[in-house]
């Protein structure tokens, strides 16, 4: 519990309590059920979650609200993804201090709203004679995210839960300003005192009620004062007795059974706009989950007995669910990218799921994802990777705040006033809305992407003229007409791959930032320290994102002229027509050799190696591992063989000098999606069996794990400093299959059948049979591995080894609902049509 910062704000607080009980008498309230909830009997098992669970609920306005449970650490989060992306968070733990499992009081939750205040609450069972409830933190989820990357919740309980040092240092920096400066910068902040703003850091605890109905209650106002969080934790009394002594909330049992305590969470936080099924789905995969629905439903009573009919009960019922978790991230104003960790909008995630749910999406889709995109476009033309909002956005305005106050006081001291003055000016502009969103533009696949997710929109023929002219002139969104930002970002794309278009050699590729002296910084979705192997020139962003951008940019010139825009329009529009999006438009064939230059940039990736070569490099990685996995991947060499053929792939980057790094990677599935699959030259064939055998020779050698999927990475090529990179962050190692990876695989190798098929001129020829028939082996392999993990909606799994057996495990810093996980709806749909099941 904070220092008392004066009488006004304990009242303060204190009103707030009573005010709150008033009203919520008179809220209009209804009981809901989970929209969806894991682990599922029947779906998951539950020993994968290794004490996790979770339910989602929808509040008063359809807003959601995650709650999940961690038995490990104790951990009780809820998650608010509205429109700052809030959380509640605390811990519990039993009397001698040790994380308790908590189970579920009910089967339900209790939505209301009053005002502008919505609340939701549930109840949780506790199956001992004490509870402890501390680490209580209530602000953004960014933060709750944040306490659990520091791992400081799993210590001894201590106040405060989290320091926001951006926070503490802008106070402080208020505290230094002269008093008639001070005070006209508080103002904006709705306070009056310092002291004020530093009460704001903390959540207020106070005990609530009366005699046999107590209770605690947290409240916590954003350090602008604009918006509040309250946690209401109240045991039945006839369960047990309540004690707070800050950090500590204590609860013991009063009889001889389980703790029961209802949670109640409010917030006055703006709402989302949620889109309906009808909006996100098409009427084609309509009809085909109906026909699911249908044909579970005739299964059901023979379930039990029989297994193909157990396989179309659970079949649909992974269809609904992952339905269910597309409607949850879906909103009029964005598409989410996960829950609970990324309630937020990433463009990557985004444009990427565009593209992968094509087949299943109605056409207005691509145009909220399109719409998002440009409208947080940065000043050149960058697509914003991330979105920084609420508390996170107080955060980061707060640090550039205070970066210019440390300027101002550091030119006062010169003596320089009027530049100190300027400084101070730009500081202070920050204030009135310290909760304008940030944008993180420090990525460089998504630039490529939008160009593609643009072109697939433009060029399709459901859609008229005329609508997509209406769209694209549409400025509602108080940045110009959509067209003008779209050339300022296709000008970009432009700018970056000139270079390489004009002189195609290796250091003309798009290269990634230093990090430091020695290490690169990723600039696209393997956007962890070890994700591109320390490589300089990461290999999908120059052999397979720029390629298509270039081709989308000639496409979408193309559909420019179709729409009725003239050159002259499109010189109207564009900031600087004199570049070289510019001399495209002017001479669309000026980006043919473009274009070919980039589509030979995968060259400089390939990677060669001889079956001596391959059994030398893998023996010394399995050297360096643990003896159970050593003694489990020899096992799997010596059953499978896999060593005893060639293997080429692409490498995952190219290091500062243009060599590649010899790490297999999943990245090649994103050109099977893209690529014309009607392409069946015996180049173009031979590009795909490389890239599917790759993924597909059994790993240690290649990528695949039977019962488990294809890995995301295979480093056994490269050196011990890459091999212990990724030891240390696993995010995207050996030890993980991404589930969008998964669903590029199959969705890339479905495209390679049915182009096929549709090579009407060659479809009887034998050589076309046999690759029609390798491509459907490998996609009905890695289905069934994958299905068999268990873990298939999970963003992200891994595994352990023990008594000689590989088991499939959640990863711990999983999402629950991924973006791009849920595309499996469309890998479902395309596989029915293909007959695969």
């Amino acid at each position: 519990m904070r220092g008392v910062t004066g009488l006004a704000v304990v009242l303060g607080v204190v009103l707030a309590a009573v005010a709150f009980e008033a009203t919520s008498a008179s809220a209009q309230t209804r009981t809901v059920q989970p929209v969806l909830a894991f682990p599922e009997q029947g779906l998951d098992d539950p020993a994968a979650y290794q004490g996790y669970q979770t339910r989602f609920f929808r509040d008063a306005k359809g807003n959601v609200v995650q709650v999940y449970l961690d038995a490990r650490s104790g951990r009780v989060v809820n998650l608010l993804a509205n429109a700052v992306n809030e959380s509640v968070g605390f811990t519990v733990r039993n009397g001698m201090g040790k994380p308790i499992r908590l189970e579920w009081g009910s089967g339900d939750a209790i939505v209301s709203q009053v005002g502008n205040r919505r609340t939701i609450e549930y109840q949780l069972v506790a199956n001992a004679p004490q509870i402890l409830i501390g680490w209580i933190l209530l602000g953004s989820m960014r933060v709750e995210r944040d306490l659990g990357y520091s791992e400081r919740h799993l210590g001894l309980f201590d106040w405060p839960t989290f320091r926001l040092r951006e926070q503490e240092e802008l106070i402080a920096n208020l505290d230094r300003l002269d008093p008639a400066e001070r005070q006209r910068q508080l103002g904006f902040l709705n306070a009056g005192l310092t002291s004020v703003l530093t009460a704001r850091l903390e959540p207020d605890i106070i005990t609530t009620g009366m005699r046999d109905r107590r209770g605690v209650s947290a409240f916590q106002t954003t350090l602008d004062g604009k918006t509040n969080l309250q946690l209401d934790l109240s045991p039945d009394p006839r369960d047990a007795s309540i004690l707070v002594n800050v950090p500590v909330v204590s609860f013991r049992a009063t009889a001889n059974r389980p703790i029961r305590f209802s949670v109640r969470i409010t917030t006055d936080a703006p709402a989302l706009t949620p889109l309906a099924r009808e909006q996100i789905f098409n009427a084609a995969f309509l009809r085909f989950l109906n026909d699911a629905r249908v044909a579970a439903e005739r299964a059901r009573g023979n379930a039990a007995r029989n297994a193909a009919a157990a396989a179309t009960v659970s079949r649909y019922r992974q269809l609904e669910r992952d339905v269910r978790g597309t409607e949850l991230l879906s909103s009029k104003e964005k598409l989410m990218a996960g829950l609970p960790n990324y309630a937020t909008y990433f463009g990557r995630d985004m444009m990427m799921t565009s593209l992968m749910m094509q087949p299943v999406w109605t056409d207005a889709m691509p145009e909220f994802v399109i719409a998002s995109a440009l409208r947080k476009l940065g000043p050149d033309g960058d697509v914003s990777h991330e979105e920084a909002l609420g508390g996170q956005a107080i955060r980061e305005n707060a640090a550039e705040y205070n970066a210019h106050m440390a300027e101002y006081f550091r030119l006062l001291r010169r003596g320089n006033r009027a530049a100190a003055d300027t400084a101070l000016t730009h500081a202070r502009e920050l204030l009135p809305d310290l909760q304008k969103v940030r944008e993180n533009y420090h990525m460089r696949d998504d630039e490529f992407q939008l160009p593609v997710v643009v072109a697939r929109y433009l060029g399709n023929s459901a859609v008229t003229a005329a609508r997509k002219r209406v769209f694209l002139m549409d400025s509602s969104d108080g940045r110009g007409p959509r067209i003008g930002l779209l050339l300022k970002e296709l000008g970009l794309v432009a700018a970056l791959a000139a270079p390489y278009a004009r002189d195609p050699v290796v250091q003309n590729l798009i290269a990634s930032p230093r990090l430091d002296s020695t290490h690169w910084r990723s600039i696209s979705w393997r956007d962890s320290n070890a994700g591109y192997a320390n490589g300089r020139f990461a290999m999908d962003i120059n052999a397979i994102w720029a390629p298509r951008a270039l081709q989308s940019i000639a496409e979408i010139l193309a559909s420019f002229r179709a729409i009725g825009f003239t050159g002259n329009d499109l010189a109207a529009f564009s900031p600087t027509a004199n570049n070289a999006l510019g001399d495209f438009a002017r001479d669309p064939a000026s980006l043919r050799p473009a274009i070919q230059n980039w589509s030979g940039a995968g060259r400089h990736f390939v990677v060669t190696l001889a079956p001596e070569d391959i059994k030398t490099r893998v023996a010394s990685k399995l050297q360096s591992l643990p003896a159970a996995e050593r003694a489990y991947w020899r096992a799997e060499l010596a059953r499978t063989a896999a060593d005893t053929l060639p293997l080429e792939f692409l490498a995952i980057s190219l290091d500062s000098a243009g060599k590649p790094i010899p790490v297999v990677n999943t990245d090649p599935a994103t050109w099977l999606l893209l690529r014309d699959g009607r392409d069946t030259t015996p180049e173009g064939i031979a590009a795909v069996q490389r890239d599917v055998r790759a993924i597909m020779r059994p790993y240690p050698v290649g990528l695949f794990v039977g019962g488990l999927g294809p890995v995301v990475a295979n480093d056994a090529y490269a050196s011990p400093s890459v091999w212990d990179a990724f030891r240390r962050d696993t995010y995207h190692s050996p030890r993980v299959v991404w589930g969008r990876e998964v669903n590029l695989i199959l969705l890339g190798l479905a495209n390679q059948v049915s182009g096929a098929r549709n090579d009407s001129a060659r479809s009887s020829s034998q050589e076309l049979i046999e690759y029609v028939d390798t491509m459907r082996g490998a996609l009905t392999r890695t289905y069934l591995a994958v299905n068999s993990s268990g873990l298939k909606h999970n963003e992200l799994w891994s595994y352990e080894i023990s008594d000689g057996m590989l088991k499939p495990i959640r990863y711990g810093a999983s999402t629950d609902v991924q973006l791009w996980n849920v595309t499996d709806l469309a890998v479902q749909f395309v596989l029915k049509r293909l007959g695969v099941y």
